[in-house]
């Protein structure tokens, strides 16, 4: 299924975080492409329809970038419940790839929601993961596997 959220089934083995303004790179007007109303409410619907939403390159299973791939390493790793995460490729569809970085105001692919609320890309999650915030949030947001499931 091709074109605007063409949502991908999550194949991973199976509180928010808030980016502070002065991390996020602010286009100048002239630079920002004015995301339609469309195109706006299809991505806050996204975000909100699932408790944690990759806005990736490719798929999880075939990443088109090493980032993407990184993020459903860390994903993996952390022991995220797979049937919690809906995932969307950037790749298949330009208004898409364009408009989620002027809603989140982040100029990289990919990009990670937590419950409705942007946490970052690939370099934040890495380092919310390093320093075990990312297993916090996870937890909070019920988005874990139990101990059990993880092992098996």
């Amino acid at each position: 299924m091709a074109g605007i959220f063409a949502k991908q089934a999550a194949s991973l083995l199976r509180p928010s975080l808030r980016i502070s303004q002065a991390m996020r790179v602010n286009a100048s007007p002239s630079m920002m492409r004015w995301l339609s109303n469309d195109t706006r409410v299809k991505i806050q619907n996204a975000v909100k329809e699932d408790p944690l939403v990759v806005f990736m390159k490719g798929s999880p299973s075939m990443p088109q970038c090493g980032f993407s791939r990184a993020v459903l390493q860390i994903l993996q790793v952390q022991g995220v419940n797979t049937d919690k995460v809906a995932t969307y490729n950037c790749l298949e569809d330009q208004e898409l790839r364009d408009g989620i970085k002027e809603f989140s105001d982040w100029p990289t692919i990919p990009q990670v929601y937590i419950n409705g609320e942007f946490v970052g890309g690939c370099d934040i999650l890495l380092n919310l993961h390093q320093t075990g915030e990312l297993e916090t949030m996870l937890r909070e947001a019920g988005l874990l596997l139990e101990a059990t499931e993880h092992q098996q």
